[in-house]
């Protein structure tokens, strides 16, 4: 069964909070440092709002990662910029499906007149970096060692993707 990338469901919640678990334990990706309860992914996936989306990554019939877009920041001013992000089990980087799901999530973005896309990558990430360059998104700038996780400092690199 090939790959395949759709919106995701309330039963994609344990494996989608599966996925973000890894990077919380294991990486920087995300600056979380415990797991969020189900209810986080399940609000998340049942947000009614334009431009609020959580993709599901689904390999062999199991769903191995999720792209979503959330609002930038809670003030009026930015409803119409999202933040993106992706979230893939180690197993199924490398073979294109991070692609897939942003071209999915970049489009859907795009359909709903969403103006501009933010990804906040922590540094460093080269696979991120590549695949938001990839897409267009341009490096704004760095915050030098604003999130500390593991005992060390960490950076965040904000991309951005004007989308109209």
């Amino acid at each position: 069964m090939p790959a395949s990338i759709r919106t995701a469901v309330p039963a994609d919640v344990p494996a989608i909070a599966a996925a973000y678990g890894i990077a919380v334990r294991e990486s920087v990706a995300t600056f979380d440092v415990t797991d969020p309860p189900d209810d986080y992914w399940l609000d998340r996936i049942l947000s009614p709002t334009r431009g609020d989306h959580v993709l599901a990554v689904e390999d062999a019939g199991e769903v191995v990662g999720f792209a979503y877009s959330a609002p930038f920041r809670p003030r009026p001013a930015y409803a119409a910029t999202r933040e993106t992000s992706i979230y893939l089990q180690p197993g199924a980087t490398g073979r294109g499906l991070g692609r897939q799901a942003y071209e999915q999530l970049l489009a859907a973005l795009r359909s709903d007149g969403v103006h501009c896309a933010v990804a906040v990558i922590a540094q460093p990430n080269p696979a991120s970096v590549s695949l938001h360059r990839s897409f267009g998104f341009e490096l704004e700038g760095t915050l030098r060692e604003v999130g500390r996780k593991f005992d060390r400092w960490v950076d965040t690199a904000w991309y951005q993707l004007l989308l109209h």
